[in-house]
């Protein structure tokens, strides 16, 4: 199953999340609360994650994203077999694979693997766990 989920790069993460929550979007508590958090609605989620930890992203911008319980190797032959170049990247929350579209945008599919959200939130956090 393929999951929609963009994400919103922000200067407070807090402020962020009490901001979409008040707009009625769900809080989905996860590792790393500190630096991202999942907002969840009935057709989909948005991610909420601190620019400040984000790898060279400013706060205010925005990816197209998505998450996956299929592997992402199957992914890349379906991407292959459409012509289209692909990396897969390990991530501090598991794997991605990242493409670009016909428009130049780069779309991310994430396999998201708990154990590693886990060590990386601790890291950022100074938390063991």
């Amino acid at each position: 199953m393929l999951t929609v989920l963009p994400i919103r790069y922000v200067a407070d993460v807090e402020a962020s999340r009490n901001f979409y929550a008040g707009l009625g979007l769900g809080v989905r508590q996860e590792p790393g609360a500190a630096v991202w958090v999942r907002l969840t609605a009935a057709a989909g989620a948005v991610g909420i994650h601190d620019a400040a930890v984000s790898k060279g992203r400013p706060p205010g911008t925005a990816e197209l994203g998505f998450t996956t319980d299929e592997p992402l190797e199957e992914v890349a032959e379906r991407l292959e077999r459409t012509g289209y170049a692909y990396e897969i990247v390990d991530e501090d929350f598991g794997r991605s694979l990242r493409v670009t579209d016909p428009d130049g945008v780069v779309v991310q599919i994430q396999q998201i693997d708990p154990e590693t959200v886990g060590r990386s939130a601790a890291a950022v956090t100074g938390e063991s766990g």
